[in-house]
């Protein structure tokens, strides 16, 4: 069952009554391909074991109640009730209005959901650049999709969810981080078109390879609701428009110092650099691994950090303090993963080297004094997955 054995206690003592369904979805490392999702470009995701998971039981009125266990001051707190008819943009704001956003996405797509009773369970670390709004978000939309027996696909789900976090939430995301909470599977990476949104599943097993795939939490929380990710994608959007593709993910790498020269601002020359580099390094990474060749992506993992770093501008100093700490004590690649600005860094270590990477970097953040880290591995997992009691 995709949740914590309490939950359902949880629940049965909020709302008076057992939930119905129980839907789980994970987390995600993006192993290479950043911000490319919202320039129609090529990502690379796999789903992490944490998961967020939602229970949820309908109701007989207009009424929906929220509720979530992943409140600091312990057990969940009265629950968040509004009729659906008062669901608005930005109402109500916090952690409740990512489930609200789905019921409301759901509702403008043309779907017929009722009131509903609904706790949040466990999760996925907020604000590390795991994706914990999407993970919340497809969890959401595939429990009320089982609920109701809604006819939709993994991509509609995916769609319907991003958007209650751009349209709702306001948060101007792309579609990988709710494709993948959806779509990856045990043991694999997602390639992923977001523009076409053609998957594929791509073999991502380090341990066959004597390899660890580590996360390293710099503890540095971020919001991408802030004002940087926005001025990225509008960035980016104005310099396509300028350069007369519909997106940057149309810029064909050969064509890129042509591209380059003809514009202006040196913060668009970067983006673009940026992205169309990530671009093609998400399809050499995707080669290597259909190649079982799963050492060799290092150095592109690298590149995309430095790329991420001096081109995008979007990393933070206890992200390149994770990822020079670990290059130098023997991973064969490290870069940040997530929108960046703090959250998560991701390491491809051999197994022998796991106690010296991990080591290196607990000291380099003491010695720059910095909050001490988290290192953990990570292990390629399942995507959501739901059930009716």
């Amino acid at each position: 069952m995709p949740a914590r054995p309490d939950g359902i206690a949880v629940f049965t003592a909020l709302f008076g009554r057992a939930p119905e369904v129980i839907a789980s979805a994970p987390g995600r490392v993006n192993l290479i391909g950043e911000h490319t999702d919202y320039n129609d470009g090529f990502v690379l995701p796999f789903a992490i074991a944490q998961r967020t998971s939602v229970l949820l039981a309908a109701r007989d009125d207009d009424s929906t109640r929220l509720a979530t266990t992943r409140l600091r001051s312990g057990g969940p707190r009265r629950p968040v009730e509004l009729p659906l008819a008062r669901l608005r943009p930005g109402t109500p704001d916090g952690w409740a209005g990512y489930p609200a956003g789905v019921l409301w996405a759901l509702a403008r797509a043309g779907h017929r959901v009722g009131g509903v009773d609904l706790l949040v369970d466990g999760g996925v670390p907020v604000g590390a650049g795991l994706s914990s709004s999407a993970a919340l978000e497809t969890a959401t939309a595939l429990a009320l999709a089982t609920r109701w027996e809604l006819p939709l696909n993994r991509p509609a789900l995916a769609a319907i969810a991003r958007s209650a976090e751009a349209d709702y939430v306001g948060v101007p995301c792309g579609i990988m981080d709710q494709m993948a909470a959806l779509s990856c599977t045990e043991g694999h990476a997602l390639l992923l078109d977001t523009r076409t949104l053609e998957a594929r599943a791509l073999p991502l097993q380090p341990a066959g390879a004597g390899l660890t795939l580590l996360v390293i939490d710099t503890a540095v929380r971020h919001s991408l609701g802030d004002t940087a990710y926005p001025q990225r994608r509008a960035t980016c959007q104005a310099a396509a428009a300028e350069l007369g593709v519909p997106a940057l993910r149309d810029i064909d790498p050969a064509e890129l110092p042509n591209a380059l020269h003809r514009l202006a601002d040196p913060v668009a020359r970067r983006c673009v650099r940026h992205v169309v580099s990530e671009n093609a390094r998400v399809l050499k990474v995707a080669g290597l691994l259909d190649s079982d060749r799963l050492a060799a992506i290092g150095p592109e993992l690298t590149n995309s950090h430095a790329s991420l770093r001096d081109d995008y501008e979007v990393s933070c100093a206890e992200l390149d303090t994770a990822v020079a700490a670990a290059l130098a004590a023997g991973a064969l690649g490290a870069r940040m993963t997530g929108g960046g600005f703090g959250g998560c860094a991701v390491a491809l270590v051999r197994n022998d080297a796991v106690g010296d990477v991990t080591g290196a970097v607990v000291a380099a953040f003491a010695a720059a004094g910095f909050k001490q880290p988290r290192v953990f591995a990570s292990v390629p997992s399942a995507g959501a997955a739901a059930v009716r009691l």
